[in-house]
């Protein structure tokens, strides 16, 4: 199995600096290799400039500027050209297909924030001193870099990449070959719901609270974004204060993913630990969270009719604070580790059919949602927990497919 492992660097302060140079460094790369093809696509030959066009002029690069260019990894910044290269492909993979183009971008330096190493021991070397008391991993033009590593790491390492997150430094390691752990079976499984009022319902009627980690920061948020509106968005040089309003934002939005993930790591662990199948609904969270399309007044220019934009706008908002898409991945990598089975399943009308599996008719109609919170089934008059029937629903249609691959 294909594993990433992501552990918390704690360099001194020259190698901060360093990090921070290879950081910029590597980000004037790639904007000098967009305005290339830029600036050659423009030109009246519309010339087209490749990945190992690029690649090949690195040497000249690195000689003509050895103290900055010159001093990282060749192979690191073959990595960062290839970046390019896949937004550029997926660029016209887009003009193709008849969707928005989305032309790739210059980074700016605050928003460069990862390079990566193709193969450990090229340009990086992880744990190169394993008789330290302290693991460590060593990175051209920085050095031995320390690292907090909380759990082993298993299988071969493959590339690592540096990461910074705010004032933060971290190492994502990238192993093939890791061996599965499977667990003891339990003979049990479960439907679950996802929801915003509860994160999901289990079929067995347990409810996982959602909390909802992003509303109960909303106020030090809110204040903290405007007193960073404050100040001018663009400018060539932040003042102080500037960057210290700037740094409050991320530290807080950080905070709260890191919530978030530990969240969903451990209701993910809960439900691997407990049941042999999950079912859960084929969720587009992408989809479900676009904004509704405007409605213009035929009579009045410049007039629109209400979409319901506001109230949608707080559906969303719940729905990315609960992070559905998120968990169910972390769900899939933890279940597969564990040799267990996750099916995803249609997830129409499963808030809207009678479950049979609790004496239900089968009966589906948008009346039998009663409430939010409260199902009523028309035909039969069943009442159950909405997310519940949902649940159950899930269930069957797990079962559906077990029984169609027996």
């Amino acid at each position: 199995m294909l594993r990433a492992y992501k552990f918390l660097l704690r360099p001194t302060v020259r190698q901060a600096q360093a990090l921070t140079q290879m950081l910029g460094d590597h980000c004037s790369l790639y904007n000098g290799a967009l305005q290339e093809r830029r600036d050659a696509w423009r030109h009246t030959s519309k010339t087209s400039i490749r990945y190992g066009d690029q690649s090949a002029q690195l040497r000249e690069i690195r000689a003509f500027d050895p103290e900055r260019q010159g001093r990282w990894s060749f192979s690191s910044q073959q990595a960062t050209l290839r970046r390019l290269d896949k937004a550029f492909q997926a660029f016209f993979r887009r003009v193709r297909s008849g969707g928005k183009p989305g032309y790739p971008r210059f980074k700016g330096v605050g928003h460069f924030d990862t390079v990566v190493f193709p193969k450990d021991g090229d340009g990086c070397r992880w744990d190169p001193t394993p008789d330290d008391a302290h693991t460590r991993v060593r990175l051209q033009g920085v050095g031995h870099v320390r690292v907090h590593q909380h759990r082993s790491v298993k299988g071969r390492v493959k590339t690592v990449s540096v990461k910074r997150e705010g004032n933060r430094w971290y190492v994502v390691l990238a192993c093939d070959e890791v061996p599965a752990e499977p667990l003891p079976g339990t003979g049990s499984i479960v439907g679950i719901d996802m929801g915003t009022v509860h994160f999901f319902t289990g079929s067995n009627g347990d409810h996982k609270e959602n909390p909802r980690f992003l509303q109960s920061m909303a106020e030090e948020l809110t204040a903290a974004q405007q007193h960073l509106a404050t100040f001018p968005k663009r400018t060539r040089r932040r003042t102080k204060k500037h960057r210290a309003a700037a740094r409050k934002v991320a530290k807080l939005h950080a905070r709260v993913r890191r919530q978030r993930l530990d969240h969903h790591h451990k209701r993910a662990l809960e439900l691997v630990r407990e049941h042999d199948v999950i079912g859960h609904e084929k969720l587009n969270t992408a989809s479900m969270t676009k904004a509704p399309a405007p409605k213009p007044d035929p009579e009045r220019d410049g007039a629109f009719f209400p979409n319901g934009a506001a109230a949608k706008a707080g559906l969303n908002r719940s729905i990315l604070d609960a992070g559905w898409g998120m968990f169910l991945g972390i769900l899939a990598d933890k279940a597969e580790s564990a040799g267990r089975r996750v099916i995803p399943v249609d997830a129409r009308n499963t808030s809207r059919t009678c479950p049979p599996e609790i004496g239900g008719c089968g009966h589906v109609a948008k009346e039998n949602r009663a409430t939010q919170a409260k199902f009523e089934c028309v035909k039969c008059g069943l009442v159950e927990n909405a997310d519940r029937v949902g649940a159950l629903n899930v269930l069957h249609r797990a079962g559906l497919v077990l029984c169609a691959e027996a």
